[in-house]
C-alpha cells in the first residue's frame, strides 16, 4: 500500500506532487500522516489530521458528516479510531500536542485550536485492541531531528498502551527511524520529496523519489 507523509496540498505545486505519488505507486489504498490539506483523493486514503488542515472538513469527518463547500472523496479520517486496511488494523491520533489545551474538552477548542488532540482523544485511542500500525502527527521519543529529540510523552503513552508493530509519524518533514519498546517508529519525508510503500504481510517499508509529474 502507498504511505505518504505531510502533503500541504492546498499549494498547487505540492498538490501536483501528491497526485504524482498516487499515480506512480499504482496502489489501491493509502495511509497518510497529516497536513493533507486536499481531500479529493484518487484511492481510499486513511489519514490523521495534522496541525495544518481545513478544520471544518476535519470536524465533519470526525462527526461522520459530509463537509460543506469542499470536495471530499476517498478521505477516511482516523481520529482515535481504527480501520481494517489490507488486512492490517490501522489506528490513528489526529492533531498535535499543546500542553495548555490538553486537559480541555474537544468541544472547548475553537478556530485554529481545533488542531490539537486532547486527553480524551488519547484515552479513547488507548482502548483500541490489536493495532498493527499506528499513525500519528507528533513523534514518539527516540526520533532525532538535527540533533534534537522531538518526542511527545503522549505518543509514548500510546505506544506503551497499544504496542503496535509500526508507528508512522508526520509533521517534521524529515525521514528518521527509531524503536520504542518493540515498535518500529518511522518519521516520513514529505510527499513532495518521496513516497513509501508498505508490504502489509511483512510490514517492510520502502521508499521512492516522488516524480516531477
Amino acid at each position: 500500500m502507498l504511505v505518504l507523509g505531510d502533503a500541504h496540498a492546498d499549494d498547487p505545486d505540492e498538490r501536483r506532487a501528491l497526485l504524482a505519488a498516487y499515480r506512480d505507486s499504482g496502489d489501491d489504498v493509502a495511509l497518510q500522516t497529516g497536513d493533507l490539506l486536499y481531500y479529493d483523493l484518487p484511492i481510499p486514503t486513511y489519514f490523521v489530521g495534522g496541525n495544518n488542515e481545513n478544520f471544518d472538513v476535519i470536524d465533519a469527518l470526525r462527526a461522520g458528516e459530509d463537509p460543506e463547500g469542499t470536495t471530499v472523496r476517498n478521505a477516511n479520517l482516523l481520529a482515535s479510531t481504527s480501520a481494517e486496511v489490507a488486512g492490517l488494523r490501522v489506528a490513528g491520533l489526529t492533531g498535535n500536542y499543546a500542553p495548555t489545551k490538553y486537559d480541555e474538552s474537544r468541544a472547548d477548542l475553537t478556530g485554529e485550536r481545533r488542531r490539537h488532540f486532547v486527553r480524551g482523544d488519547v484515552e479513547r485511542l488507548k482502548t483500541v485492541e490489536d493495532v498493527d500500525v499506528l499513525l500519528t502527527h507528533e513523534a514518539a521519543h527516540g526520533l532525532i531531528y538535527y540533533g534534537y529529540d522531538a518526542g511527545c510523552d503522549r505518543i509514548d503513552e500510546l505506544l506503551e498502551a497499544l504496542d503496535p508493530d509500526l508507528c508512522l509519524v508526520g509533521h517534521h518533514h524529515e525521514h528518521a527511524e527509531s524503536t520504542y519498546g518493540d515498535t518500529r517508529v518511522v518519521s516520513l519525508a514529505p510527499a513532495w520529496e518521496r513516497y513509501y510503500r508498505l508490504d502489509p504481510e511483512t510490514l517492510e517499508l520502502s521508499d521512492r523519489e516522488t516524480p516531477a509529474e
